[in-house]
């Protein structure tokens, strides 16, 4: 994305010193007026731009994966320093002193992806989005079209960094003001839902200020080709929407004085403003759609493409990575066992549980729920059990005898060219390969290994897990539809796709089959459905911990075990098809189980920020 003549940092430094006493020494050509500063477009969209840096990256914080906290992955035995492995023990405090997506005990804005924590940039950003709507008076060498894509990226990136934080620490103060340094805090926490209103106030604003894509704008066309990144009409109603869904959603509800249900009026206004975005795509009036199936990988990597960052036409919202080749080398050995990468700690494996409970069968069927055993209707077979599945299972997961290097080994490794994930296997190891008996392959190439290297600078790769993608916004509108109108068929009457039929535009997608008549009986059973569908395809994406936590159900047993998949080989390997080859002794043991009360709803305010004022109090149960 191209830069603007006047650096961010540089230009906020200058406007908030121009305030205070002239205690330093300065020449007179490094003063820059707010007049100066905020006069033009040009001046003004630098001192913005800085705000693309205040989004953290959750897959690349501290060289690590550290973008999922739910049942749906499990760190290897040797990583306490993780603040992932610190969750499933129950210690939500370990955001506060282990760096992480959270926090890195620091502020930066530079392109180091590495340390962006979302506590310090969202503060960080909020005063900065405010400082800018306070100054656009200032703007008067503009036109109206430039005046209003200013204010709505300010006015999106207000309500972006303050939604996200109230995602994991549930109810802030709604900061929309620039506050005074020399008065004391006295900003009062809001209900959830009152906090939600505020962030829809500046969402619905920013919609109606930005165009869809900036390279049809007078404006855009001066950068046209390098707009893609840039804060959009789609991008604000995606969290539009998606803020007023969660606002919906059973925790937020039930914080906010109503019960443990869903707000029927939220998430009808929801699925509209999901609806007015759909509306758009599907009649051709945006640059976004689903990539195919077959392209399903390019939304997450790309490689020989001169370090293209990936997205395709479906990703909507992602963070701006930097440092583009360390992204391959750092998760490759996150996520690869150590016998095929380099000997190191920190593994991340999917846990049998996640992929066991939702990737079905190829004809719409769940697994049984003890997978040891047979079951004749979906045709699941424990003996077989990698056969016929959910296409989406094979694109995301690496199973016992899958091809994991390409090309010539030696003799003493020869025995590497394929995962061996059967018990005992040299791809099964707690403390540095997979604990669980899968492997994670959703974002990675068969090659990612220090035998083929694909993942070496002169590949040129580049990995980016988006924030919102389009298929996303399919499944939240199900989800808000189903929700306020009370019916698998509830519809916004803004767009042409019920609940159903917008989760089956995923499925087909995939090359699933519709949603089954057994699963639409009620709205309680196409819920779990529904659900279902969202964590197979949006898998270790990020998503899921905060899901689980608005459905209120991080504390049910039923999501608190974190299991491996035990077997034997019954028979040589089936080096052509994997899942032809029987096994045998299939069974699920629990690596450990995760007891969390009603605390565990939110994380903790770090000592020091409750410390501030008396109405900025701790969360419950901290």
């Amino acid at each position: 994305m191209k830069k603007y003549s006047i650096t961010s940092i540089w230009v906020i430094a200058l406007v908030m010193i121009s305030s205070c006493e002239d205690y330093l020494d300065r020449t007179p050509e490094s003063v820059i007026s707010e007049e100066t500063a905020f006069r033009n477009f040009e001046n003004f969209q630098g001192f913005t731009e800085e705000l693309y840096r205040c989004i953290p990256d959750k897959f690349h914080s501290h060289n690590q994966a550290t973008g999922n906290f739910g049942d749906d992955e499990i760190w290897s035995d040797d990583s306490p320093d993780q603040v992932g492995f610190r969750f499933d023990r129950g210690d939500f405090w370990a955001w506060t002193h282990w760096s992480s997506y959270f926090d890195h005990g620091s502020l930066t804005t530079t392109q180091d992806r590495t340390a962006k924590g979302l506590w310090p940039l969202a503060w960080y950003g909020i005063r900065k989005a405010n400082l800018g709507l306070e100054n656009l008076h200032r703007m008067t060498e503009a036109t109206q079209e430039e005046r209003e894509l200013i204010e709505g990226q300010l006015l999106f990136f207000r309500g972006w960094l303050h939604f996200n934080m109230a995602q994991y620490w549930g109810s802030l103060p709604y900061i929309d003001r620039v506050l005074p340094g020399d008065e004391p805090l006295r900003e009062e926490k809001l209900s959830y839902q009152e906090f939600a209103e505020k962030a829809h106030n500046d969402f619905r604003r920013a919609a109606d200020l930005l165009p869809i894509n900036w390279d049809n704008t007078a404006t855009g066309r001066r950068t046209a080709g390098n707009n893609h990144y840039r804060i959009n009409k789609i991008m604000a109603l995606s969290y539009l929407g998606k803020n007023l869904l969660w606002a919906s959603s059973p925790l937020m509800n039930s914080v906010s004085g109503g019960g443990p249900v869903y707000n029927a009026d939220l998430a009808r206004r929801s699925a509209e403003a999901f609806g007015e975005l759909l509306n758009l795509v599907e009649s051709g009036q945006t640059q976004y759609a689903l990539e195919p199936f077959s392209n399903y990988k390019r939304i997450f990597l790309t490689r020989g493409q001169n370090w293209l960052l990936p997205g395709g036409a479906e990703t909507i919202f992602r963070t701006l990575v930097h440092g583009v080749n360390a992204t391959h080398w750092n998760l490759t050995q996150c996520w690869i066992p150590a016998v095929i990468a380099r000997d190191a700690n920190h593994r991340l494996s999917p846990t049998s549980n996640y992929v066991n409970r939702n990737y079905g069968m190829a004809n719409g069927l769940p697994l049984p729920e003890d997978i040891s055993q047979a079951d004749p209707e979906s045709g699941y077979d424990p003996n077989y059990p990698f056969r016929n599945r959910d296409p989406r299972f094979y694109h995301d997961i690496a199973y016992d005898g899958v091809q994991m290097v390409l090309g010539s080994l030696s003799p003493e490794n020869a025995n590497l060219r394929y995962a061996n994930l059967y018990t005992g296997g040299n791809f099964r190891n707690d403390r540095n390969s997979t604990r669980t008996g899968y492997v994670h392959m959703k974002f990675m190439m068969v090659g990612y290994n220090n035998f083929d290297q694909l993942f070496s600078y002169g590949n040129a790769g580049s990995r980016n897990i988006p924030y919102v993608r389009l298929s996303d916004i399919y499944l939240m509108y199900a989800e808000a539809a189903l929700m306020g109108y009370n019916s698998v068929t509830g519809q916004s009457p803004n767009f042409s796709k019920n609940a159903v039929e917008a989760v089956n535009t995923i499925r087909e997608r995939a090359g699933m089959p519709e949603v089954l008549p057994r699963f639409q009986t009620t709205v309680s059973v196409f819920l779990e459905e529904l659900r279902r569908e969202r964590a197979v395809e949006l898998a270790f994406e990020g998503h899921r911990f905060t899901d689980l936590r608005r459905w209120m159900l991080i504390t049910h047993p039923d999501y608190a075990a974190k299991t491996a998949m035990e077997f034997d080989r019954a028979e040589a390997l089936n080096t052509e098809v994997p899942s032809d080859t029987r096994i045998v002794n299939l069974r699920e043991r629990v690596i450990i189980n995760r007891n969390y009360d009603d605390k565990h709803y939110w994380l903790p305010f770090k000592v020091s920020d409750v410390s501030l004022y008396p109405e900025f109090d701790q969360n419950p149960g901290w």
